[in-house]
């Protein structure tokens, strides 16, 4: 057996889901290209960060120099209730209990540290495996690195037009890694993979951020709006956003996290967006300091949470007009409507 099946072997033992190896070149010129007219384009909008360091994200060699391989893994979010349940539905709102959504990897701990964590468990695995000193770089989404082109040439799946890396059996809910090493390892070959024409993805956008040119409008994405808002186009999301994450067909296919560790933190049904107007400091604290909903701070999480609110009753009482006989009316929240370069 060889050192990269080693290594792979590893990994999943480790708990991640996939994992793939590419060599340390740039990224392809098609990829960067792309990324360039994306951000003349005036798409990446609040993103401002996407503009700096584009020599470091395109070129792994740059951003640890004497690099020679990346290893890829990806950890799959999908919850169980999604893959288990037929006709699962989310938890049912009302006007006494409005409830604000949350996107399906906002709802487990801080995947940062976690994935972290399980990277520098295999980079010590490959030191002691080989008995000879390596350098290593952990990169979990926060380091400029094009981690999805990344993907693609390490053979774990093809970026999809709802711009999420589509990995074939696990669908487009994977967390990324990577491990850049001065090790030269075998790299392994991309696996073909289309869309093809379906485009329920872009169909299922409330917002129209998914365009059909391609580009991503993060002035416009919900997802992003959630973080650097405000603006009542949220609808009912109070962080993040999943629409064309669950259109996808790949995701209504793909099994539920099998990793135990990684657990969720917090349950849709438990958000109930009056509550979360209330919220005290240190309540905020103690409920979301090890989630991703805690790094917008409380002041954003209830502006969302009142916008939400508003959303939610004002959708409430058109629904009450025009269901004759419902004393209760019920909010509804889409269900069968459905991630960064």
């Amino acid at each position: 057996m060889g050192l990269e099946q080693d290594i792979k072997n590893r990994a999943l033992e480790l708990g991640l889901d996939a994992v793939g190896i590419t060599d340390a070149s740039p990224i392809g010129r098609e990829h960067v290209e792309h990324f360039e007219a994306w951000l003349r384009s005036g798409c990446a909008g609040p993103l401002s960060y996407m503009h700096r360091n584009l020599k470091k994200r395109v070129d792994p060699g740059k951003l640890m120099p004497g690099a020679r391989s990346v290893i890829v893994v990806a950890l799959n979010y999908k919850p169980l209730a999604l893959a288990t349940a037929a006709g699962w539905a989310l938890p049912t709102a009302t006007l006494d209990a409005p409830l604000g959504r949350v996107a399906q990897y906002a709802q487990y701990g801080d995947y940062h540290g976690f994935i972290k964590s399980l990277l520098r468990k295999l980079a010590d695995c490959v030191q002691h495996r080989t008995d000879r000193t390596h350098r290593f770089k952990i990169c979990v989404d926060s380091a400029p690195l094009a981690e999805k082109a990344l993907a693609v040439r390490a053979g774990l799946g093809f970026i999809g037009r709802n711009h999420l890396l589509i990995h074939p059996r696990l669908g487009p809910q994977v967390l990324l890694g990577e491990l850049i090493t001065t090790m030269e390892l075998r790299p392994d070959e991309p696996v073909a993979g289309t869309c093809a024409e379906c485009d329920l993805c872009l169909k299922a956008c409330p917002t129209g951020a998914l365009r059909r040119d391609g580009f991503l409008d993060a002035r416009e994405c919900i997802s992003c709006l959630t973080q650097y808002g405000p603006s009542p186009r949220i609808g009912t999301w109070l962080f993040g956003c999943d629409e064309c994450l669950l259109a996808c067909p790949h995701h209504q296919r793909a099994p539920a996290c099998a990793n135990q560790q990684f657990k969720q933190c917090i349950e849709p049904g438990e958000l109930n967006l009056r509550e979360l107007v209330e919220l005290t400091p240190e309540t905020f604290e103690a409920t979301f300091s090890d989630s991703p909903m805690g790094k917008v701070g409380l002041e954003a999480l209830q502006r969302n949470a009142r916008i939400c609110l508003q959303n939610a009753v004002h959708g409430a009482r058109k629904m009450s007009r025009s269901v004759e006989g419902n004393s209760q009316p019920r909010i509804s929240v889409p269900q069968d409507m459905p991630r960064r370069m």
